[in-house]
């Protein structure tokens, strides 16, 4: 521990856990064995955090959020599994953020940059890009990846083992339960359909009317041409020689191994 830290009184450190400067734990939290967390995060009163957990620069992690539990997965036998996050996310009251099993890599990996808000919970084994949004009530189950800069919306779920690309918008109180292409915005129905692009969001990253209009063009090859998947795909190649958007879908489409959000 450094002698810069700041720890309330009534906090439970773990003599084994490693605080870099300037970290501050509130009242009544719990630091485990083997859980590091990087300079400058602070971690609010009533949180609760379990080893092996490594946790990066900058973090704010308000009241009552479990980080670094035990996996839900009956298969999980006690092996050493972790949960790394890194710079600079939010994590709200209540969220739960489980390890990763033995048989599924080990690891549960949050980038940087997320703001992950009340209630939500990330399931063992998902691996979260950067700049991500999780609404109030977001549920990944296990193994699920998520793109940078997707939104998910309150209420909202994806099933295990589903990819969801970057840029990607998940409405809400809707049920992903299969793979959703980047740029890709889903509808708020229970068994959630693609609805367009998230051009909006697109517009407020910067994206030109350029490149969003490739990306328009793709969709509609892909979700309204009536063509098969692999009709489409030989489609997407031809206009993926002139957009990196586009190349980034098709290369999303050759890595997807469960069934395509269509």
């Amino acid at each position: 521990m450094t002698p810069t830290a700041s720890i309330h009184p009534t906090a439970l450190i773990d003599p084994s856990a490693v605080l870099g400067a300037n970290v501050s734990i509130g009242a009544y939290s719990v630091i485990g064995a083997e859980v590091e967390i990087g300079d400058g995060t602070a971690i609010g009163p009533h949180v609760v955090i379990e080893g092996p957990t490594r946790i990066g620069r900058d973090n704010r992690i308000t009241q009552f959020a479990s980080l670094g539990g035990a996996p839900q997965d009956k298969k999980f036998a006690g092996e050493r599994t972790e949960l790394v996050i890194g710079d600079r996310n939010l994590i709200r009251e209540f969220a739960t953020i489980n390890r990763g099993t033995g048989d599924g890599g080990g690891i549960t990996r949050i980038g940087n940059d997320n703001w992950v808000l009340a209630y939500v919970h990330v399931a063992h084994d998902c691996q979260i890009g950067n700049n991500v949004v999780f609404s109030n009530y977001a549920a990944l189950a296990g193994h699920v990846e998520i793109g940078d800069w997707t939104i998910l919306s309150g209420y909202s779920g994806v099933h295990q083992f589903c990819k969801v690309g970057a840029h990607a918008f998940i409405g809400m109180g809707c049920l992903v339960g299969h793979d959703v292409p980047p740029f890709v915005m889903m509808a708020n129905e229970q068994q959630g359909r693609p609805r367009g692009i998230n051009s909006e969001g697109l517009k407020r990253r910067g994206f030109d009317a350029i490149r969003i209009a490739a990306i328009k063009r793709a969709y509609r090859i892909l979700y309204m041409a009536g063509l098969s998947l692999p009709e489409a795909r030989e489609k997407l190649v031809e206009q993926a020689r002139e957009s990196d958007d586009v190349r980034a879908m098709l290369e999303f489409l050759d890595h997807s191994e469960r069934a395509l959000a269509r």
